[in-house]
């Protein structure tokens, strides 16, 4: 699935999105009947433009029959979307499940080179990854 933009129309001003997919999965390499499960956390300052949330959906669902070590997924996830939406500022943090007693957290991170915001005051916080239906 190609990933979609929007038009940013404040990109006169520095604002920060987060966007939190609790239900990520793919498969371990060499090991495909186990599935690795993550809450992928995407963190950015737009530029001209925006993920659009339905085509990001299914990009992430790609994952799911795709065979890829945490460390590479995390990595791919930011490169794909700096790549399409050319954004100030991204991270992405991948929270993966606990495999064999060890918990993996993977982070990496993009700063446009012209940009002059402090990465630091970037991260939004939040309490919870859930989402409530109506």
């Amino acid at each position: 699935m190609e990933l979609e933009t929007l038009e940013n129309r404040y990109e006169d001003i520095d604002y920060k999105i987060k966007i939190i997919s609790p239900e990520f999965t793919c498969l371990c390499p060499g090991k495909p009947e186990q599935p690795d499960f993550a809450t992928i956390s995407i963190t950015y300052v737009p530029d001209k433009y925006l993920i659009e949330l339905k085509s990001l959906k299914y990009y992430l669902v790609g994952y799911r029959d795709k065979e890829i070590y945490h460390e590479n997924a995390t990595n791919k996830i930011k490169q794909d979307l700096v790549e399409r939406i050319k954004p100030r500022y991204m991270k992405v943090r991948g929270d993966w499940n606990v495999r064999g007693g060890i918990t993996t957290i993977v982070e990496s991170e993009y700063v446009k080179e012209s940009w002059d915001g402090v990465p630091e005051e970037v991260e939004i916080k939040t309490t919870e990854h859930t989402s409530i239906s109506r």
